[in-house]
């Protein structure tokens, strides 16, 4: 039986699982199985290797996207320019990160707006903001940070609400931290809602639920918004073809 299986804490919110476990089923891939290894410490990963010496890949979810990374033997040159690990690839007694979540954000986002992305605001600056990061270079699109503290190329919530400009100048608006997310489906970033309006999209990488409050708050604006379920999907299929290179 060939294993997989994801990392990360909480996992009552992954559909993972449920995702491969369809896939395997559908496609009539009797052989594989993917598991759940919620560790409330990176440092376990070295304990669920040790139990399960014949996993051949995992996924990486929050909070470990960059922990996981000084426990690899390798990176992946792509991965390695993100800074943030979602996919290893176990093989040989070596560890090998790669990350697939660039590969399903750009994907998904030129799939959602077309090839014309209007500048960007990217919420929050965990791993996944990392890869959405390099995706939005890469196709041309600028963007500033919003985090509690200011930086380079990044802002603060605050700012957002005491300078109206800087929504109106960046309709679209990516949320890549973990607000809003089951079971806890009532907490939003702390944007300025009531500024939202019929030229902004909100792309949040939440899928759990389908729609969060900070997409409901879009919509009744007048704007667009969708979740990160196709993302999801596609980067799943990536790492799927990575474990079977």
């Amino acid at each position: 039986m060939r294993k997989f299986g994801l990392i990360g804490n909480p996992l009552t919110h992954s559909f993972s699982k449920k995702y491969f476990s369809g896939k395997f089923e559908k496609e009539s891939i009797s052989d594989c199985r993917f598991d759940l290894y919620e560790i409330p410490q990176i440092g376990d990963l070295e304990r669920i290797l040790e139990e399960n010496p014949d996993l051949e890949g995992m996924s990486v979810t929050i909070p470990y996207k960059q922990e996981v990374i000084p426990f690899l033997d390798e990176l992946d040159p792509a991965c390695a320019a993100i800074g943030a690990v979602n996919c290893i690839q176990l093989r040989d007694g070596r560890r090998k990160g790669f990350n697939t979540d660039y590969i399903g954000f750009k994907n998904s986002l030129e799939s959602w707006l077309g090839d014309l992305i209007p500048n960007a605001l990217v919420l929050g600056t965990g791993g996944a903001s990392k890869a959405v990061k390099v995706a939005l270079e890469d196709l041309g699109v600028k963007y500033l940070s919003v985090s509690r503290t200011e930086g380079e190329h990044q802002v603060t919530y605050a700012d957002l609400s005491s300078d109206q400009e800087i929504l109106k100048n960046h309709p679209l608006i990516i949320n890549t931290t973990p607000l809003g997310t089951f079971p806890k489906t009532e907490e939003i970033p702390a944007i300025p809602i009531e500024m939202l309006n019929v030229s902004h999209r909100v792309y949040d990488l939440v899928y759990n639920p389908s729609e969060t409050t900070l997409m409901k708050a879009c919509v009744a604006s007048g704007g667009k918004a969708k979740n990160g379920m196709d993302m999801l999907e596609l980067q799943a299929e990536a790492a799927w073809a990575i474990w079977n290179s």
